[in-house]
């Protein structure tokens, strides 16, 4: 029997790339589904990938490139209305007979959420399962390792390491780890992980002040913690050329690694060795790897650029998150709540971390009195 097609979305972004290639290093092929032609896409190409441009919001184009294809990866796009690119994603999937679905979904996943992409998500968590024919997978890692070295540069070159969640504790997991979590659940398939989530994370729980703690060792030098005000953060975030939508959702899973969100029922799951054969890696190890990037190096011409973009920040614009939730049309919930502060969400939440490497089946949803 020839070997599965497999459609990978967001193929050329930090888990989209690695899983990519890790599936063409496991010999199958892969169509990677990309927005446009670039240097990132013509990577793809030389490893052996297929390479497709389509719209995710587009349900014709997503059709065409869906085509011959049996097993399937959905990342959601950070956008206001992303569930229209879910929708047609799924109705392209029932229209190719996918055997198997695997989205990306969120740990926070939860209906009356205060973000509009995780309530979008946990709407996505439950549109793949009616895809008929077709077995679905959610794959629901935590806080990525990426969210807390955005700002390595400043620890490297400047010394310092801003704070943005006080005390709250995550278990970050690297790009590496969630793809090379995900190619496993691909290639094995339906037949071993419908019907199941699964929730990756680092092997550690750390809050802000140990890891700058951590940075410090790999950058060399001592690293000062301080508390960032998230409007500040924003500016910074923004003179990086981070989507405003993207920042305005950040602040609510802030707010979620404050209230215990990451750290629940322990917070941490050996999903990564169970599934791969290989322990997740360090917090330590991912921000080598960030230190080694080109905008971290410790250079003096990087050093005088950090100086001077820390000294812009605070006159970049600002993003006033409830200002641009109306302004994008977001829907208003009349009581919003955190996951970890809904009944529902640690009833199911619980199940899965209680599950042996959590491999288990998806909860039902639970009806509140």
């Amino acid at each position: 029997m020839a070997a599965p097609l497999i459609l990978v979305s967001g193929a050329t972004g930090g888990v989209g790339q690695p899983l990519v290639a890790d599936l063409l290093a496991r010999g199958l092929p892969v169509r990677a589904l990309v927005r446009r032609h670039d240097a990132r896409s013509a990577a793809l190409v030389a490893k052996g990938a297929e390479i497709v441009t389509a719209d995710l919001f587009d349900a014709d184009q997503l059709a065409d490139a869906m085509k011959g294809v049996r097993r399937a990866f959905y990342l959601p796009p950070m956008r206001p209305h992303m569930m229209q690119s879910a929708v047609a994603f799924a109705l392209a999937a029932k229209a190719a007979r996918v055997e198997h679905v695997v989205s990306m979904s969120q740990w926070t996943s939860h209906r009356a959420h205060p973000a509009n992409m995780t309530r979008q998500t946990w709407l996505n968590d439950g549109l793949f399962d009616l895809v008929p024919g077709a077995g679905h997978t959610v794959f629901n890692p935590g806080m990525f390792a990426h969210n807390f070295l955005r700002t390595i540069d400043f620890a490297a070159l400047l010394g310092f390491y801003p704070v943005l969640s006080g005390k709250g504790r995550a278990a970050p997991v690297s790009n590496e780890d969630m793809a090379r979590t995900a190619a496993v659940i691909l290639a094995e398939g339906p037949e071993r992980h419908a019907g199941k989530r699964y929730r990756p994370t680092g092997p550690e729980l750390l809050d802000g002040r140990e890891m700058a703690a951590v940075i410090a060792r790999v950058v060399g030098h001592g690293v000062l913690p301080f508390d960032m005000p998230f409007w500040l953060f924003a500016k910074a975030a923004r003179l990086q050329g981070v989507d405003p939508y993207e920042i305005a959702s950040l602040s609510h899973y802030l707010e979620d690694m404050r209230a215990g969100t990451f750290a629940f029922e322990g917070g941490v799951t050996d999903v990564v060795e169970a599934l791969t054969g290989t322990p997740a890696e360090s917090f330590e190890a991912t921000a080598r790897r960030y230190a080694a990037l080109p905008f971290a190096r410790q250079t003096l011409a990087n050093r005088l650029k950090a100086f001077v973009n820390f000294n812009r920040v605070p006159f970049q614009p600002g993003v006033n998150v409830r200002r641009l939730e109306r302004r994008l049309g977001v829907p208003e919930l009349a009581e919003p709540s955190l996951a970890v502060a809904d009944p529902v969400w640690r009833q199911t939440h619980a199940a899965q971390m209680a599950g042996t490497s959590a491999l288990i089946p998806a909860p039902r949803l639970v009806r509140r009195a």
